[in-house]
């Protein structure tokens, strides 16, 4: 073996092994992402199975107000029919706008929020609502590394090559960026 064997031998093992060290960085990023989409999913899923308890409970003393009801079913119901993330996210956004309506409704009525089950469901709710907003976080911060490794150089050529592609947020929707309005 001459040395220009050699020479090309060893910057092709180097090629293939930096080539194989990003693509496994890659993967490993590919699959954080979506274990935290199913994160979120486990906390939607907590979520959901809440939201009728939480209806028939109120129901039980504010019974006039079916709209407010159909509403949030309504929104739990397209929720949980959301297959994209762009579906899931207008879908999530409308059923906090719905929640936050039975809450509100529930200030009308001060005997029921003295019901003992109402306040727990409420209080897991709002636990669920915290750890939904926290799976949220870690998705986006995945998102993030892996949308920055797919972009550098040159990285963005393995990602380019194996078909490891950019990931949207999970965003808000501009109804909850307002600034809410306290009047006195």
């Amino acid at each position: 073996m001459d040395i220009i064997t050699i020479v090309i031998l060893i910057v092709l093992i180097g090629a293939i092994g930096w080539f194989v060290g990003v693509f496994n960085k890659l993967i490993g990023l590919k699959n954080q992402v979506e274990q935290s989409w199913a994160d979120i999913d486990v906390e939607l899923k907590r979520r959901y199975d809440l939201i009728p308890n939480l209806v028939e409970t109120v129901k039980g003393y504010a019974a006039h107000e079916q709209g407010t009801f159909e509403k949030v079913v309504a929104a739990r119901n397209a929720a949980m029919k959301a297959t994209t993330m762009a579906q899931k996210e207008e879908a999530e956004n409308q059923l906090t706008g719905a929640l936050k309506s039975i809450f509100a409704l529930a200030e009308n009525y001060p005997q029921l929020r003295a019901v003992e089950t109402f306040t727990k469901l409420q209080s897991e709710l709002s636990d669920t609502e915290n750890k939904i907003q926290s799976a949220r976080r870690f998705y986006n911060t995945s998102v993030r590394d892996l949308n920055t490794t797919i972009q550098m150089f040159p990285s963005s050529l393995v990602a380019s090559m194996t078909g490891i592609g950019h990931r949207d947020f999970f965003g808000v929707a501009e109804a909850e960026k307002q600034t809410p309005q306290v009047k006195f």
